[in-house]
């Protein structure tokens, strides 16, 4: 089993970008220009390396490999995006990876590409690449191929001594539990849980009993044995349940106008554990967004651009402007999910003026772009 934060640490030692790994400081797959460069880069990766794994490090600076890490992104639904993008895709994973220096909701973001051993290509345009376009890795550079289109095997005996090294021991997963419970999570209800004699779960969060079911908040959820963190989340609610077997979260999200707001299921994962010392993670999404009068989402809609025109020209906002800005994020999310399109598009142009306007406005918002891109595509 590999620990994946040595994984990162060895990837990072090995020497610079090469035609296995690849390294940036942050993906913007929310964009177009970002998602046709993280596919090239999957593309490239994916024809270069025909028989082993190859890896993008995410959160990592360019010139000294320092670990800056990145917002906790879900992946869930990741795979569907390169296969929708392109052809002979390849197996696709993004995990999260903590590090201690980093700040809490800060973690390294691990891409794992497995090639299906077959040319992979753009099945349409994106961006400025058109469909049909082959990458190949020429050093630390994706470069597009025209003619000599040859998988080649080049890199499998130095991609599987890197893994070696990375295996994972009893006295790493001892210290991964014991620092788990102690002391990054020693403010919250903290558990842990063995499957198959072989892999632990821990997770923590504030938790509240409703009708005898337990449900967290501030949740932080981890496969210790390979250092991934599975969820995390500072505002939604998640019910956790598990056997012998298997390990299930189902992930809740507030909406609502006003005072009337209500808790919504948004997804149920499921880990499946082996006997053989294997797992699959499996994810099925429940939401169904609350509808609303369209007369009523309209004037909400234009009262929350008319406020991104008051950010964005530093103009003060009264004291009921204050309040309605709070809510911003999620009116605008049940506006999408009503029919209001552009309200994707305004959420994106929030994104800067909240970062500098109020923080906790600004995580809020983060997670409603994570909710969309899970319904975008589930």
């Amino acid at each position: 089993m590999i620990n994946k934060r040595l994984l990162v640490k060895n990837l990072l030692a090995h020497n610079d970008e090469n035609s296995f790994y690849d390294k940036k400081r942050f993906i913007d797959i929310g964009q177009k220009e970002g998602k046709a460069k993280f596919l090239k880069h999957v593309c490239a990766l994916a024809n270069s390396n025909p028989s082993n794994n190859s890896y993008i490090v995410i959160g990592v600076e360019d010139e000294d490999n320092k670990i800056i890490g990145v917002d906790f992104f879900d992946d869930s639904k990741i795979q569907n995006l390169v296969n929708a993008y392109l052809v002979n895709p390849p197996l696709i994973s993004y995990e999260n990876i903590p590090f201690p220096h980093l700040p809490e909701g800060k973690v390294v973001g691990l891409v794992t590409i497995k090639s299906m051993g077959k040319v992979c290509s753009l099945r349409k345009n994106i961006w400025k690449y058109y469909g049909g376009m082959v990458f190949f890795r020429e050093g630390s550079i994706s470069m597009p191929k025209a003619f000599d289109v040859v998988l080649k095997d080049i890199n499998s005996e130095v991609v599987a001594t890197i893994e070696q090294h990375a295996r994972n021991n009893i006295e790493l997963t001892l210290d991964g539990v014991v620092d788990f419970l102690n002391h990054r999570h020693k403010d919250l209800e903290s558990e842990y849980k063995v499957f198959k004699e072989q892999f632990v779960v821990c997770w923590a969060g504030n938790m509240k009993k409703v009708n005898g079911q337990a449900y967290y908040s501030r949740v932080d959820i981890e496969l210790i044995n390979e250092q991934v963190k599975l969820f995390y989340s500072a505002l939604d609610e998640v019910s956790i349940d598990y056997n012998d077997d298997s390990f299930t979260t189902i992930e809740y999200v507030q909406l609502g106008l006003g005072s009337k707001q209500g808790y919504y299921p948004l997804e149920k994962v499921v880990i499946n554990f082996n006997d053989n010392g294997t797992y699959q993670i499996t994810g099925d999404l429940l939401f169904d967004p609350p509808k609303y009068d369209r007369k009523t989402l309209y004037h909400i809609f234009n009262a929350n651009n008319a406020l991104l025109r008051k950010l964005d020209g530093n103009i003060a906002l009264n004291k009921s402007e204050k309040a309605d800005l709070v809510h911003l994020p999620d009116t605008y999310l049940i506006s999408y999910l009503n029919g209001f399109e552009e309200a994707k598009e305004r959420l994106e142009e929030a994104r800067p003026l909240l970062k500098q306007y109020d923080r906790t406005i600004y995580q809020s918002l983060k997670e409603v772009l994570r909710i969309l891109r899970k319904v975008k595509y589930n």
